[in-house]
């Protein structure tokens, strides 16, 4: 008997063209639409602050010079520095075709950056569930359910801080990371599977160390985001990749060795020298301060960890990426590393993306589950209104931080040259305008720590009110400093020409040394 015949219908108008049918966005593409217009137009609409100023910097010192960028704010050589990442070097390269400055560079990078990391989640998410709200309520959990305490940190992406720190690299880091967890999860789902023949069987080695090169530009765009990120690809591994032997051991070995060379083959920098370097872990112990304000409400996922490890077992996935992100976090307190701390936002996603799963399970919902839905909701509620409103709606909540612009006082300071301040704001942000600063704010390794320290206690000597004139001019002899910006409580030295002042913080600009 012959096989049946399909008959396709008769299509008609446009959709001929096409073959037939009409294209409509998933749930996810919708709402991720909307989610990337409403955060691009809220990024763009805050003055850019806290850690923008270096970054600004950095891509200035690239455009400048991209094969040998100086200190990213002080007139210093710049080799090591591991500011000098593949993503700013791409900034640079940008910077240099479009004739475009540092902060404006930064304010076309983060709906960017934003891009990558929406479709990250949705990839990440598809590979975790088959269930089509499933990426939207991840989105909701990973930017809503953190605490009712502000948590702003460069890599903690909720709908607050993102206003702030899209442009970052740890963001654009992010979103690879899962892009790579997408990858390493399909991947190790296949090899795990029990029939592995056809289509469906093992992926070619090629796509084994293009993902080793994925880690490895991770790593060298934000260090401490890709020992998260390794992290995942460890849980994803163990959790799915059910079938071990010599080919699967040394598929996924040839995945680390190309993430490893990857890395120690980038010429600007040296990134396994970061690991000994504890020159920032002091900064960082406040990451550890005020936890359950900053991060309770992510534990209304911990419960679905459990049943899911219930389930299945404790090699879920998004268990062990729980577990081996928390052991990091505990080894950060307990050795004093506190840097480590950083992966605190990243260690919310095991948590937020098991309750996203779980609420997108088609109804009819048991009572447990309805109780979760009920929770979870006042939840995202209670953090939209008391910390991340303020983020997108113009008027009646606690909004972003608002620093002032010191393109004022860029107008006079001439690229490169040297400016001496110890104002909090002035110190951050007036490096990304070009100028250098003869102390620079953050810790760096192509600057020793202890001569960065000297330095700021130069500045700190120099704008002591009982400085005398000589030892004042041997500081600016010795930074060669051409400029003084100055808080309106300190005084203006005698040997000082004030040239602007800023009507909104009243500092003021003066000229030294000739």
């Amino acid at each position: 008997m012959s096989s049946p015949v399909l008959v396709r219908p008769a299509v008609r108008g446009a959709t001929a063209l096409r073959g037939g049918g009409t294209w409509r966005p998933t749930p996810y593409q919708f709402f991720g639409f909307l989610f990337w217009l409403v955060m691009s137009l809220a990024y763009w609409r805050v003055p850019l602050c806290c850690d923008a100023g270096q970054h600004a910097a950095v891509v200035e010192r690239l455009k400048d010079d991209l094969l040998h960028p100086r200190h990213p704010m002080a007139d210093l050589p710049g080799a090591g520095s591991p500011y000098y990442s593949p993503f700013a070097l791409a900034q640079g390269v940008a910077a240099r075709l479009t004739g475009l400055g540092g902060w404006e560079v930064l304010r076309l990078t983060g709906p960017l950056n934003l891009l990558v990391l929406l479709t990250g989640i949705g990839r990440f998410v598809r590979v975790l569930t088959p269930r089509p709200w499933a990426p939207v309520l991840a989105l909701g959990a990973m930017t809503l359910l953190w605490g009712v305490e502000r948590a702003w940190w460069s890599g903690y992406l909720n709908l607050m801080s993102m206003t702030g720190n899209l442009a970052y690299p740890s963001a654009f880091a992010i979103g690879l990371a899962f892009w790579a967890w997408a990858l390493t999860g399909a991947r190790a789902r296949v090899a795990g599977a029990v029939r592995c023949a056809g289509p469906g069987g093992p992926r070619p080695l090629s796509g084994y160390a293009a993902l080793g090169a994925l880690y490895g530009l991770i790593l060298l765009v934000h260090p401490i985001t890709a020992v998260a990120a390794a992290l995942g690809a460890v849980a994803l591994v163990a959790g799915w990749q059910r079938r071990w032997g010599p080919a699967a051991a040394g598929r996924w070995a040839l995945t680390g060795a190309v993430a490893l060379l990857t890395a120690a083959c980038w010429p600007y920098f040296d990134v396994f020298a970061l690991a000994g370097d504890g020159s920032v872990d002091a900064m960082h112990r406040r990451l550890y301060l005020d936890l359950g304000g900053q991060f309770g409400l992510a534990l209304l996922g911990l419960p679905v960890l459990w049943l899911r490890a219930r389930r299945t077992s404790w090699r879920d996935p998004l268990v062990l990426m729980f577990v081996l992100d928390c052991l990091v976090v505990a080894y950060g307190w307990v050795s004093g590393h506190y840097t480590y701390g950083r992966i605190l936002g990243l260690t919310l996603v095991p948590l937020q993306f098991a309750a996203a799963v779980e609420l997108a399970a088609p109804r009819p919902w048991p009572v447990w589950r309805r109780l979760l839905g009920g929770a979870t909701a006042a939840g995202a509620c209670a953090a939209f209104l008391t910390v991340h409103a303020g983020a997108v709606v113009p008027a009646g909540f606690e909004r972003p931080p608002d620093w002032p612009s010191y393109a004022w006082a860029a107008r006079y300071v001439g690229p490169g040259e040297v400016v001496i301040t110890d104002g909090y704001h002035a110190v951050h942000a007036i490096a990304g305008y070009g100028p250098n600063l003869a102390a620079p704010a953050w810790p760096d390794a192509s600057l020793d720590e202890g001569e960065r320290l000297r330095r700021v206690a130069d500045v700190r000597a120099y704008l002591d009110p009982g400085s005398t004139r000589a030892e004042r001019a041997a500081v600016v002899r010795r930074y060669h400093a051409r400029w003084l910006l100055l808080t309106p409580r300190q005084r203006v030295p005698e040997e000082a020409v004030v040239v602007a002042w800023s009507r909104r913080t009243g500092e003021v600009l003066a000229r030294i040394g000739g």
